[in-house]
């Protein structure tokens, strides 16, 4: 390796990189959605890298469907070769990590939790009361 680099440093220049790649170079029409690298994850040994994708559809506030995600996944597994190419080239690596490309789900699930916690009627306010009211049977 040309640099010393720790995995977490190594996945955030992966990510930068791929990211980059999209706005400039990744002409696939299967990205022309809203598709961003949330986060690349690597392996101790620097042999696997977990590359999570966000996506959303034409506007923030839709859900991206099944098809688009699989669509989204194939177009990097298709560029997979070029991707690992460029990261060897631009980080200059003697072995890049086998990239693993991951819909990242997080949003989706913190959509979820917070249409569970308004269902309940839970609201900021309750739970500041609450700890209001905890503090003062402590005293």
């Amino acid at each position: 390796m040309g640099k010393s680099y720790r995995p977490e440093r190594l996945g955030e220049e992966i990510r930068r990189l791929i990211s980059e790649l999209i706005l400039r170079e990744l002409n696939d029409p299967r990205l022309s959605g809203i598709v961003s690298i949330s986060n690349v994850d690597v392996t101790g040994d620097y042999s696997f890298a977990t590359v999570y994708i966000s996506l959303l559809g034409a506007s923030t506030s839709e859900e991206a469907d099944e098809e688009n995600k699989k669509d989204v996944l194939a177009a990097f597994q298709s560029a997979k070769g070029y991707i690992k190419k460029e990261i060897g080239r631009k980080i200059k690596l003697h072995h890049v990590p086998e990239l693993l490309f991951r819909i990242d789900t997080s949003m989706e699930y913190g959509r979820h939790i917070s249409h569970v916690i308004a269902e309940l009627g839970i609201t900021h306010s309750d739970e500041t009361e609450e700890a209001e009211h905890d503090e003062e049977t402590k005293e």
